[in-house]
């Protein structure tokens, strides 16, 4: 790893928040690089975010075509190696849909397209995203998403509760129906992490309704610059 954080952001056909999760990464002090859904290399970067959108029109299910990429096998090499990465809304979902978290992003409870600014409870604070939130931070971030209901089987959410991968929670009611109230979960090391609103769009007081988003991406560089230091 170089000294300089290098975090890769996946362009799909289909994407649309490719370009906020670039500057949410140069926000944060670290080098956004470009990468594309036929890449099978990913440049040495240090983290990976799969940003939002439609992802290949979100044809047969969200995210399901798009976890066949070749940048995504390049990207679940990269995991297993250590490297972190962050789905974000259908990059959530393309997580899901590529083994690399378990569970899955159904239709929303009542079939509604949910767009709203929303609260979040931060469960882990000890995640490779998440080491600059406070344990139980109240934080705002938007949510915008259709096939935004986290669902899976009892196991595994008995699994997910009690290794606290449960990482970000709604509030205020539940949007979408996720089960448990899930807006986020992470892998069992806490490196691969997957949440349905967009940090990405509150790292500005000018455009975002707040700027809590903006330290899932300094924790990143944090963890990343920790680990070239140590």
């Amino acid at each position: 790893m170089s000294a300089v954080c290098r975090i890769g952001v996946i362009t799909f056909p289909g994407t649309l928040d490719d370009v906020d999760a670039a500057r949410a990464v140069r926000r944060a002090g670290a080098q956004p690089v470009p990468l594309w859904h036929a890449d099978d290399d990913l440049h040495g970067v240090d983290a990976v975010v799969v940003p939002g959108g439609f992802s290949y029109g979100d044809y047969l299910r969200a995210g399901a075509i798009a976890a066949h990429q070749p940048v995504l096998r390049a990207v679940l090499d990269a995991a297993r190696r250590g490297t972190l990465v962050l789905g974000i809304c259908n990059g959530f979902q393309i997580l899901c849909e590529a083994g690399l978290l378990p569970g899955a992003l159904v239709r929303n409870a009542g079939l509604h397209f949910v767009c709203r600014d929303q609260r979040l409870r931060v469960e882990n604070p000890a995640t490779a995203w998440t080491g600059r939130y406070a344990p139980g931070a109240d934080i705002v971030v938007p949510l915008k998403s259709i096939e935004g209901r986290y669902v899976a089987d009892a196991s595994t959410l008995s699994e997910l509760e009690g290794d606290g991968r449960v990482v970000f929670r709604y509030l205020d009611g539940n949007p979408n129906g996720a089960m448990h109230d899930i807006a986020g979960i992470a892998s069992a090391d806490g490196r691969v992490l997957g949440l349905m609103p967009h940090p990405e769009h509150a790292i500005d007081p000018l455009t975002g309704p707040s700027t809590d988003g903006l330290d899932l991406f300094h924790s990143a560089v944090d963890t990343v610059l920790g680990s070239v230091r140590g």
